[in-house]
C-alpha cells in the first residue's frame, strides 16, 4: 500500500517560547512547507500536515486530491478521504480569509496497519582494513534532520559507522567516518570522509546540523582533522599524515572544528579546534580515554541568533567553547573552563548535554549534567552530584514556574536520581544513593493518571510523580519516549518497537519491521523528531541490511492541534543535540 507526502508554500517557523503565563515569538528557526502526509489503508487515506506557529487562529486549510478540492478543515491538522485510491496525491493550502497559500508536489509513502513508512536509499560505504589487518564494514547510525537546501523540506544527515567502532576505553584502530546528506526523495547530496585521524565510536564525532548563518539553509558543523575530506573532495589539513598509535588511539597532530555547506558539503571554514588536548595525561588518564569524549549543540546565546557548543571532558577537567557562524567565517564568543571556574565544576557533565532557556531571559543556557552554564559562559549553578548517562529538561511540573532537570549519577555516594530547578539548581527531590551506577533514566509525562511527567529509572523502584512519590508500575522500558498516538502522553520507544504505557502492563503499539536500533544496549533510533505532517513524532531506523532509513509515522487521528514541535526552540534545538553521545530524546519547552 502507498501513501504520499504533499506540501504547500513555505511559511516562516517560529519559535514558542514560554515568557510567563503567555507565549511569545522567538526569532525564526527555519523555514518549514506543510509537510503534508497521507497513509492509505483499506478505507482510504488519512492525510495530515503542519500547523504553523505565525498561522492565524482562524486559519483553515483546503485539502485537493489530484489538483480537484475536497475540503475545507478547521481544528486539527488531518483529514479522511473515505475509498481514496493509493496513488492519489494531495496539496494542502492554507486559506486566511479567502487567501490561499501554494501547494508543492509530494512523496509517495508505504504503509502498513500501524504507520506510514518511507525508505530514503542509502550509499553504503566500502568497508576495509585496518594496519593491524582487521576487516570492517558499516553501519547506519545516528542522523539529524535540516533544512540543507532551503527548500522547506527536511534533508537527513547521517552517520555512518565501522563495524570496529570503539569506545574511549577500548584499544585498537577503527575505520574512517563518513558523514552523508540525503534527500527524502532519496538522492544523496555529498559525502564527507572525516580520515583516518578522527577515531570511531559515540564520543568521538559529534555533528550538529542548523542555520546558524540566517539564510534559511542548514549548515553541519562538526570536529575535523588531518586528512579530513569534504564533500567536494577539499581536503583539511597534510591529507597524508597518520596520526594513529600502536593501540589505535589519535592523541598527537593537529586538531580543527569546520562548517560545512550543507547543500554541497563544502568546507567553508575552519579553526583550531577549542580545547586543544594539550598534556593528555591533566584529563585524569594517560591513554586516552578521558581527554577525547566530546558533546555538542546548539543554543541562542543572545537571543537571536544560533551559536555553535563544542566541549571536552567531563569525568576530570570541562571545557566548553561556544563559536559564532557569521559571514562565512567562526569566530569564538567564549570558552567555559573548570580550571578557571574552580574544582567543583570538574566531573559534573553527562555523556549528553542539553539546552533550554533555564533562567528565562530569553537566551540559551548549557545544561551540563550536574551544572549548568549560563548564556554569557559563567556558571550558573551546579549540584555537584556528578557524572551520569542520563537526563531531562523541560516543563516537567508544570504546576511549577519555569523548567526542571532530571538526572540519574554514576557517583555511588550521589542520589539515584535527582529532579531540579532548572534556572537555580535547587533541588526539589531525590532518591536515596543506591551504592550503584544508576546507568538508565526518563522523565516524560506517560500516565495519564498523575498530572505533569511522570520519573523512573534503571535504580529506584517505581513510577514517579512530579513529588517524586511512587504512583505505580515502572515501565517496561527506560529509553526514549515518543509522541505517537493521539493523546498528550508520550509513548515508550526502546529497539525498534512502541509501547503504550498501561498501570498493570503496557501495550505494544508498533514493532518495526526489517529495520535495526542503533548504539548496542542503548538501543536508541537513528532519529525521532517531529520532521513530516502533524504535531506528532517520526521515528527513523536503518534497515537491517543498511541500505535505507524507514521513516516510520503514525496513522492514528488526533483530536489535539497545535503547532509543529520543530517551532519550539528548545525542542529544534534538541533535534541538533539528540545524536550527542549517549543519545537522549527530545523534550519542548512546554508540557503539551
Amino acid at each position: 500500500m502507498t501513501s504520499l507526502l504533499a506540501a504547500v508554500s513555505a511559511a516562516t517557523l517560529l519559535a514558542v517560547i514560554p515568557s510567563g503565563p503567555a507565549h511569545a515569538l522567538a526569532p525564526p528557526v527555519d523555514m518549514l512547507d506543510r509537510g503534508v502526509i497521507s497513509v492509505h489503508s483499506h478505507d482510504g487515506n488519512r492525510v495530515s500536515w503542519r500547523l504553523l506557529a505565525d498561522d492565524p487562529a482562524d486559519v483553515k486549510f483546503n485539502v485537493y486530491r489530484d489538483g480537484a478540492k475536497l475540503a475545507t478543515v478547521s481544528g486539527p491538522t488531518s483529514y479522511h478521504d473515505p475509498g481514496a485510491p493509493a496513488n492519489a496525491r494531495y496539496t494542502v493550502r492554507a486559506d486566511v480569509n479567502g487567501v490561499e497559500s501554494v501547494g508543492s508536489e509530494s512523496l509517495t509513502f508505504n504503509a502498513d496497519v500501524a504507520a506510514s513508512t518511507r525508505d530514503v536509499p542509502l550509499q553504503i560505504p566500502p568497508g576495509g582494513t585496518t594496519p593491524s589487518g582487521e576487516t570492517y564494514t558499516y553501519s547506519a547510525n545516528d542522523a539529524s534532520a535540516g533544512d540543507l537546501d532551503g527548500d522547506g523540506q527536511y534533508e537527513i544527515v547521517l552517520k555512518w559507522d565501522p563495524s570496529n567502532a570503539k569506545d574511549n576505553s577500548q584499544s585498537g584502530y577503527t575505520g574512517n567516518v563518513y558523514i552523508d546528506a540525503y534527500k527524502l526523495n532519496g538522492p544523496r547530496m555529498w559525502r564527507i570522509d572525516l580520515g583516518r585521524n578522527i577515531r570511531a565510536g559515540a564520543h568521538y564525532t559529534q555533528f550538529q546540523v542548523f542555520d546558524y548563518d540566517g539564510d534559511g539553509r542548514a549548515e553541519v558543523a562538526m570536529k575535523t582533522a588531518d586528512g579530513t575530506r569534504s564533500g567536494t573532495g577539499q581536503v583539511i589539513g597534510n591529507a597524508n599524515a597518520d596520526h594513529r598509535n600502536s593501540s589505535g588511539y589519535i592523541l598527537a597532530g593537529p586538531e580543527f572544528l569546520t562548517m560545512f555547506n550543507g547543500q554541497t558539503g563544502a568546507a567553508m571554514s575552519t579553526v583550531n579546534y577549542d580545547p586543544p588536548r594539550g598534556n593528555v595525561a591533566s584529563w585524569g588518564d594517560n591513554y586516552g580515554n578521558r581527554v577525547d569524549r566530546f558533546l555538542a549543540a546548539t543554543a541562542y546565546l543572545d537571543g537571536s541568533r544560533p551559536s555553535l557548543i563544542m566541549s571536552r571532558g567531563y569525568y576530570t577537567r570541562t571545557v566548553i567553547a561556544a563559536w559564532d557562524f557569521r559571514d562565512g567565517t567562526l569566530a569564538k564568543r567564549w570558552v567555559f573552563d573548570s580550571n578557571s571556574a574552580g574544582s567543583q565544576y570538574a566531573g559534573q557533565g553527562n555523556h549528553n548535554l542539553s539546552v533550554a532557556d533555564a533562567d528565562r531571559d530569553g537566551r540559551d543556557e548549557i545544561i551540563f549534567g550536574a551544572m549548568a552554564i549560563d548564556d554569557n559562559g559563567a556558571p550558573l549553578w551546579n549540584t555537584r552530584h556528578g557524572h551520569g548517562d542520563a537526563m531531562h529538561v523541560g516543563d516537567l511540573i508544570p504546576s511549577r514556574t519555569g523548567l526542571e532537570v532530571f538526572k540519574v549519577s554514576e557517583n555511588k555516594s550521589s542520589p539515584a536520581a535527582w529532579m531540579a530547578d532548572a534556572r537555580t539548581g535547587q533541588i526539589i527531590w531525590q532518591n536515596a544513593s543506591c551504592n550503584c551506577d544508576n546507568g538508565r533514566g526518563v522523565s516524560a509525562d506517560v500516565y495519564a493518571g498523575s498530572p505533569g511527567a511522570e520519573s523512573w529509572s534503571s535504580a529506584v523502584s517505581g513510577l514517579l510523580n512530579t513529588a517524586g512519590q511512587n504512583v505505580g508500575r515502572k515501565p517496561s522500558s527506560t529509553n526514549f519516549v515518543v509522541w505517537w498516538d493521539g493523546d498528550a502522553q508520550r509513548e515508550l520507544l526502546d529497539g525498534t518497537h512502541i509501547d503504550k504505557y498501561g498501570t498493570s502492563g503496557d501495550t505494544r503499539l508498533l514493532t518495526a519491521s526489517g529495520v535495526h536500533s542503533n548504539n548496542g544496549s542503548k538501543a536508541t533510533p537513528a532519529l525521532s523528531a517531529d520532521i513530516l505532517g502533524d504535531w506528532r513524532e517520526e521515528v527513523i531506523w536503518p534497515t537491517s541490511d543498511n541500505r535505507a532509513l524507514r521513516i516510520y509515522s503514525t496513522t492514528d487521528p488526533t483530536s489535539i492541534s497545535r503547532p509543529s514541535l520543530m517551532q519550539d526552540r528548545q525542542y529544534r534545538i534538541a533535534v541538533a543535540w539528540q545524536n550527542t553521545a549517549y543519545n537522549q530524546p527530545p523534550h519542548p519547552s512546554f508540557a503539551l
